[in-house]
């Protein structure tokens, strides 16, 4: 019996027959944000060079995307341009209040995307910006690597990009307490004066803050009386340099003494969850200085926090999708994979169909801002035979 079964498993394959399918590995993605449930697509907005390009076409895309992922309940595009059309909201800017719009539209959060590039020939390519802002305004922005098993047995299975993505965001918080403040910026003054900036020319153009000169004016400043003690007061504002040291006895110039620097380990850090930050030298940081310990989410406490309300939106993402890219094309073969795709041509056919290329790439910037911030879950396994067995 044994035998035969043998000689059968070997007359197979020459009859073009195969004894075992295909295993493939589907992902799967979640809503990692319980808060954000009830979520609105506004219309996006036009910024590439391509007039052709519809806004309102890429965010119904990036809706039904959105829709498919289990935990959001994401409102119709219908609904929202009537809910607009209501309040009266048909124009937005930088200062314009998504906050107060989403708490409008009743809603957790509202999504404002823009098309930044786009070109459908080939190699197509896209840009996509979106913000997520939510309609409490307690509620901080979720940086990359927000919610993944840091500290854990399964840290090793991170991937090295969202490793990379979320050290990035924790230096740029870091950096921002070691920054000087910026200066006030001052506005502009407009002349009166006819002329290039004058009357005829627009408002403020051309026109410098009082007191402002180019580097060239100064060639042509009348000098200065021999009495003026500028350059008296400058040296007195100096600080003196200290001499350096002599050689020593062995003849050699000793190095000076550095003060000691905290410890940069940024391939380390995310291993010292739960610790405290490792400093080399002082250990005064600032009040709130970010560690590794803020991508774990803190326990429950007895008792509602207190209201810190900000304007910032609490997600923000931005990339760039070239059809020619290596890492685009293969997550867009695992995409045509699993979606039993009736028209012939393959996954190359979404290469030259313009809106099924953008629904990719939709799906794309939503699954890569969700992995980032552990809406990943365990890959469902798919058996399938192959066709020609």
């Amino acid at each position: 019996m044994l035998a035969r079964f043998a000689w059968f498993a070997l007359l197979l394959p020459l009859c073009g027959c195969t004894l075992f399918p295909d295993i493939s590995h589907q992902p799967q993605f979640h809503n990692p944000f319980p808060q954000f449930t009830r979520v609105a697509v506004l219309p996006f907005a036009n910024q590439s060079t391509d007039p052709t390009i519809s806004g309102r076409m890429v965010a119904g895309h990036y809706r039904n995307e959105l829709q498919k992922i289990p935990g959001f309940e994401v409102m119709p595009m219908g609904v929202v341009e009537v809910q607009l059309e209501s309040l009266s909201q048909t124009n937005y800017s930088e200062a314009f209040d998504f906050q107060q719009l989403a708490r409008e539209l009743d809603v957790d959060v509202v999504v404002v995307g823009a098309v930044t590039d786009f070109s459908e020939y080939y190699p197509p390519r896209i840009g996509l910006s979106t913000s997520w802002y939510a309609a409490n305004p307690s509620f901080h922005p979720i940086p990359p690597g927000y919610g993944l098993p840091w500290g854990t047995p399964e840290e090793e299975y991170i991937p090295d990009t969202l490793v990379l993505e979320a050290e990035h965001a924790l230096a740029r918080e870091q950096l921002k307490t070691q920054t000087p403040p910026m200066p006030a910026a001052r506005p502009r003054q407009a002349s009166g004066g006819n002329g290039p900036s004058g009357a005829n020319s627009p408002a403020g153009a051309g026109v410098l803050p009082a007191g402002d000169k180019f580097a060239g004016d100064q060639k042509t400043s009348p000098e200065k009386p021999p009495g003026d003690k500028s350059k008296i007061r400058l040296a007195a504002q100096m600080t003196p340099v200290e001499e350096a040291p002599g050689p020593n006895a062995a003849g050699s110039f000793p190095l000076p003494q550095e003060e000691a620097a905290p410890i940069a380990d940024p391939y380390g850090q995310m291993k010292a969850v739960g610790l405290p930050p490792l400093t080399g030298g002082s250990s005064e940081l600032p009040i709130d200085w970010p560690d590794p310990r803020g991508f774990v989410p803190p326990p429950p406490q007895a008792e509602r926090p207190a209201p810190n309300p900000q304007s910032e939106p609490v997600i923000r993402q931005l990339r760039q999708y070239n059809g020619a890219d290596a890492n685009v094309t293969a997550a867009l073969e695992n995409y045509h994979r699993f979606r039993n795709e009736a028209r012939g041509g393959g996954w190359q056919a979404y290469l030259q169909r313009k809106e099924d290329f953008i629904q990719f790439c939709c799906y794309l910037h939503i699954t890569e801002m969700l992995a980032a911030r552990g809406g990943t879950g365990e890959t469902r396994v798919v058996w399938r035979w192959p066709l020609d067995r």
